[in-house]
C-alpha cells in the first residue's frame, strides 16, 4: 500500500468520519487544518483520484467523494513506516500509541494492533 502524503490523510480523515462529501465540504473540514485555499483541496482530490485513494460520484447533481482506503488499514500502514524509517524499529509495533485517539473505537483498535503484530508475515517482510 502507497503511503498517503500528510495532507492526504487528512482529507482521508475527514472522509472516515462522514461520507460521501462534496469538495466544498471536504475543503471546509480541512482548511482549517492545512490553511490552504479551494483550489488546492480541488487538486489533492484529482491527485487522490488518480492514486485511487478515493472514489468520486454524483449524487443530487453534486460530485461527491468517499474514501477508497480503509482507516484502518491505512493507519497500520501509517504506523509501520513510520516506526520502520523514522524509528528505526524492526520489531512489531504496539497500538497502544492509538489508545485514546477520536479516530479510533475499540474495535478498530484491535484490528489495528493485530496488523501492526502481523504485518511482517501478511506483508512478506522478514520478520
Amino acid at each position: 500500500m502507497a503511503i498517503p502524503s500528510i495532507s492526504e490523510l487528512t482529507v482521508l480523515k475527514s472522509l472516515w468520519k462522514r461520507q460521501p462529501l462534496s469538495a466544498r465540504e471536504i475543503h471546509d473540514q480541512v482548511e482549517g487544518e492545512l490553511g490552504w485555499s479551494y483550489s488546492s483541496t480541488r487538486k489533492t482530490l484529482e491527485r487522490m483520484l488518480a492514486k485511487r485513494s478515493v472514489r468520486q460520484s454524483t449524487l443530487h447533481g453534486v460530485q461527491v467523494y468517499e474514501a477508497a482506503l480503509e482507516k484502518v488499514d491505512t493507519l497500520a500502514a501509517f504506523a509501520h513506516d513510520f516506526g520502520k524509517r523514522v524509528m528505526e524499529i524492526d520489531t512489531p509495533l504496539s497500538a497502544t500509541m492509538f489508545t485514546g485517539s477520536r479516530l479510533v473505537d475499540e474495535d478498530e483498535l484491535a484490528q489495528l494492533e493485530q496488523l501492526l503484530l502481523d504485518w511482517p508475515e501478511e506483508r512478506g517482510e522478514p520478520a
